[in-house]
């Protein structure tokens, strides 16, 4: 398997965890935030990070579900409600748990739709999600 393009079955997929879709989402979500910002010529690494971390948090990532949620197929808002829905142990300090249960929802949806090997689909969801926080 190619993991920086897999294509899991659904019998594969349906053994990860809700949260562990969230955990390979969280990585693909953040990949996609740090090239959409080397692309739009952020370049000073201290700018590249706290930059990336004002698109990764939990408020910005319960925003940009917002934004995808008229976008999505049933299948699609199946899986964000399963991520949102997870028990997590911890909230962080900086997040209302509204907020980190929907940014888990939708890093969910990013590794569920990664591990399927639906690069296309996540592309345009993100970008969605990007020229809307331009706007904003």
């Amino acid at each position: 398997m190619n993991e920086l393009a897999p294509s899991l079955t659904p019998s594969e997929i349906g053994k990860i965890s809700t949260l562990g879709l969230a955990y390979v989402g969280d990585g693909v979500y953040e990949l996609l935030v740090r090239t959409w910002l080397l692309r739009h010529d952020h370049t000073a690494s201290l700018d590249l990070h706290r930059t990336a971390v004002s698109y990764v948090n939990a408020a910005a990532q319960a925003r940009a579900y917002g934004r995808i949620a008229p976008l999505l197929t049933d299948e699609e808002t199946g899986i964000y409600k399963r991520g949102r829905n997870a028990k997590v142990n911890q909230i962080p300090h900086h997040a209302t748990a509204a907020e980190y249960h929907t940014a888990t929802g939708l890093e969910a949806l990013f590794g569920f739709l990664y591990l399927e090997g639906r690069q296309e689909r996540i592309s345009e969801l993100f970008e969605t999600i990007m020229e809307e926080g331009e706007k904003a």
